[in-house]
């Protein structure tokens, strides 16, 4: 299979710009940044219906925000509702009785300091919302079709070819597809990213999750939230019949084979001690720590998306987010190389700006499996580490951390929002700034009322969204947004805006470029 590089125009057929592989929360987050940016997309999905296995089971406050920035965000309130109809504030809740956990380790939301720079005003989303990923999905899949997506289910890629103008892609059920561009979101044993020959290491797994939802006899004398044993670690709870354990006994031997009652019965009996029947599973999956990652995000023309690019155990629920961050950022860089406007060096900022968040995300992980196990001196190490998430610090660096509000890019040195994600200013006409973000373009912010940002954004105006106003206490007087909601130049002059042209050419390329 060719891995060149090199783009050349193509003039020769092309069915669609992009097509992803996979139409789970990732494939189709990715597919509606692209659809949005006026790429050609065509999703394709093994699966006949949604995997209602369960995975994920919240998603944390840049997820949120990224929907809000969508106007998604009403969706997932919706479903809140319906699945909590006794706590109508859950969408917005910021003190939970627990924000989460650290190897098994509960961390209480009551030292958090919500005061603190990196936690305060940030809207709407609070830290985390209790959404099933299946939910999410079906969120996503009624916006794709909303934007007119395509999606194909039942249809898997089986190969492909690459070459200089784009890829053939051979589909299982669907015949050929030619793209310019083929995105892999098919997953941790991505299928797409065997067949590119994406260089994949890591460390090999040491644990064999598994999780249920089921029917468990005598569950009134198993404890409740996370017990460590001597032989490993597990959940059961907080919904009835909901089962979690972990063993220390290396992977599992077969990863495909299904996951039965008497196999969680047996895991859960050895990890807790206590003599339960598991007698009916409605759900269960398998898990392990085998944590890798891709050393490039791209190869030629193909693409890595979510889990494809990056795996790890599931340990404070990272995944489902992390991909959402990686489809947020490659949807808009992708459509704008599609469309012929992308600056030099546009695409490869993907891999610059997400490599070092997925690094980070696989070493969190790790490092919970190694607070996990039962011997003497792990039992020491989770008392220290213990003692120290019970302080308003510890607790307050743990809230930051899995909410994914330290999550920034190096786009320059300058004013302190510059690589952050924008804030969602409240402006004088009532909106809020995440109202203008829903059509996926970049913003020009204009609070002092300066003709000279409304004369740089005028050539831009395919591209670029111009938002004049005023907003209390916003203490910055102009922002440009890229589309994916990182502030790319920021300023709290009146004056002369240095810096704006050089931050426009940089991210939305020469104003003379064709859109198309």
């Amino acid at each position: 299979m060719s891995t060149k590089t090199a783009l050349t125009t193509d003039t020769g057929r092309r069915d669609y710009d992009v097509l992803v592989a996979g139409a789970g929360p990732v494939g189709l987050m990715l597919a509606t940044e692209l659809q949005l940016a006026g790429a050609r997309v065509l999703v394709v999905e093994r699966r006949k219906e949604p995997d209602t296995t369960v995975k994920a089971g919240a998603i944390n406050t840049a997820s949120a925000e990224a929907l809000e920035r969508r106007g998604l965000l009403p969706a997932v309130e919706a479903v809140l509702r319906r699945l909590f109809p006794d706590a109508p504030k859950a969408a917005g809740s910021r003190r939970p009785a627990s924000v989460g956990h650290f190897g098994g380790i509960q961390v209480s939301a009551d030292p958090v300091d919500e005061e603190d720079p990196g936690l305060r005003d940030r809207g709407r989303p609070g830290w985390y919302l209790m959404i099933p990923q299946v939910e999410v999905e079906r969120i996503l899949g009624r916006r794709a079709a909303e934007l007119g997506v395509e999606a194909r289910r039942g249809v898997e890629v089986c190969g492909f070819e690459e070459d200089e103008a784009g890829v053939t892609v051979h589909l299982d059920g669907g015949g050929d597809v030619r793209a310019a561009w083929l995105v892999g979101c098919d997953g941790g044993r991505s299928l797409v990213r065997r067949l590119a020959g994406f260089e994949f290491p890591g460390t090999d797994p040491q644990i064999t999750g598994r999780q249920a939802v089921g029917t468990v006899e005598g569950a009134e004398l198993l404890e409740r939230g996370w017990q460590h044993t001597p032989t490993g670690v597990y959940v059961y709870g907080p919904m009835p019949g909901r089962v979690r354990t972990v063993e220390f006994d290396g992977p599992p031997a077969d990863r495909k084979a299904p996951v039965t009652a008497a196999e969680i019965e047996a895991s859960l009996r050895r990890v807790s001690g206590v003599d339960v029947r598991v007698t009916e599973v409605i759900s269960a999956g398998r898990y392990t720590d085998n944590a890798r990652q891709v050393t490039n995000y791209r190869r030629g023309r193909v693409l890595l998306c979510g889990d494809a690019a990056h795996v790890h155990s599931p340990f404070s629920g990272q995944g489902l987010n992390l991909g959402l961050g990686d489809a947020v950022n490659l949807g808009w860089k992708l459509a704008a190389t599609v469309r012929g406007w992308a600056p030099e060096g546009l695409l490869d900022t993907y891999t610059g700006e997400r490599h070092p968040i997925g690094a980070w995300v696989l070493d969190w992980t790790r490092a919970q499996v190694a607070l996990m196990r039962g011997d003497a001196d792990t039992r020491a190490l989770r008392a220290v580490v213990s003692d120290f998430l019970g302080t308003r610090d510890g607790a307050t660096y743990y809230v930051k951390r899995i909410s994914g509000l330290w999550q920034r890019y190096d786009l320059g040195n300058g004013h302190p929002l510059v690589g952050a994600t924008m804030p969602d200013l409240r402006l004088d006409d009532g909106t809020r700034l995440s109202d203008h973000t829903h059509e996926g373009r970049a913003l020009l912010v204009d609070l002092a009322g300066n003709d000279r940002l409304a004369a740089l954004a005028k050539p831009y105006a395919g591209r670029l969204k111009l938002v004049r106003g005023g907003s209390d206490g916003a203490g910055v007087s102009g922002l440009l947004v890229r589309p994916d909601g990182f502030v790319a130049w920021a300023t709290d002059g009146a004056g002369d805006p240095a810096g704006l042209e050089a931050a426009l050419t940089r991210w939305l390329g020469d104003a003379a470029s064709p859109c198309d």
